[in-house]
């Protein structure tokens, strides 16, 4: 059985239920951790709504955090969430570039020190959240 990520009638994203179950179990977390409202959900009937302004301003909130962080457990616990969000964001039709993190270390949060270079992270991201898109099924 699958569940439906929906904009008004459109499915965006059709994955299993543990697929499912697992992305909204991150997307709670990541509500929590931004303050932010996601926009997706609740899942009713195997369909959950996307409120595309909301949607978008959580992936942007997202995006902001996650070009602050140099963690590697961090980076490593939420890279492939923030890629498949990308994804989803993309079939919404929201245009996203992930924001270019400031030079040095003043404005990170969850910095380790040493921290390895990062600066094709936004590509690698953004290369994987293209690759999940084809791996998505509407």
């Amino acid at each position: 059985m699958s569940q439906y990520y929906e904009v008004d009638g459109e499915t965006l994203w059709n994955p299993s239920q543990g697929a499912s179950r697992l992305f909204l179990a991150h997307v709670r977390v990541h509500e929590e951790w931004l303050g932010v409202p996601s926009g997706l959900g609740p899942m009713e009937w195997d369909e959950c709504q996307i409120d595309v302004a909301v949607f978008t301003t959580f992936v942007n909130a997202l995006l902001e955090r996650h070009s602050r962080t140099r963690h590697a457990v961090v980076n490593a616990l939420s890279d492939g969430f923030v890629a498949t969000v990308l994804a989803l964001a993309a079939r919404a039709g929201i245009d996203v570039r992930p924001p270019r993190p400031p030079a040095g270390l003043e404005g990170f949060t969850d910095v380790q020190v040493p921290s390895a270079a990062e600066s094709d992270r936004s590509a690698r991201l953004l290369a994987q959240a293209e690759e999940l898109q084809r791996a998505m099924p509407r």
